[in-house]
């Protein structure tokens, strides 16, 4: 049995603001894509406190706090002029190339 795989239009370093949740409001960068989970990571969001114990990387050990991914449909892509969060469309140039654009606005994604 195969993974269902989503389709994540966000890609890494958009920026993007969480609609829901503990951290609503904010703002970050995308770190990471996950489409297996249909997940995202984002910079400053998220982040837990795990106790780690001594190993290679961590020769002292301790807490350390990491970013854990957040589900796709609490974060929105930010439309930097409306400064709210909006959903991705596609537009199909005449020459076959495919470019993502804001649904708000419908200006394209750079």
């Amino acid at each position: 049995m195969t993974q269902q795989l989503f389709k994540i239009r966000l890609k890494k370093g958009d920026k993007v603001i969480v609609r829901s949740g503990k951290y609503k409001g904010q703002t970050g960068k995308v770190l990471a894509t996950h489409p297996r989970e249909n997940a995202v990571t984002v910079e400053g969001i998220n982040i837990v406190k795990k106790h780690q114990k001594p190993n290679k990387q961590y020769p002292q050990g301790g807490i350390i706090e990491i970013t854990k991914p957040i589900n796709v449909s609490k974060v929105g892509i930010f439309e930097p002029t409306a400064k709210k969060a909006s959903r991705i469309g596609y537009q199909v140039a005449k020459d076959g190339t495919k470019t993502r654009v804001f649904k708000v606005g419908g200006k394209e994604i750079k």
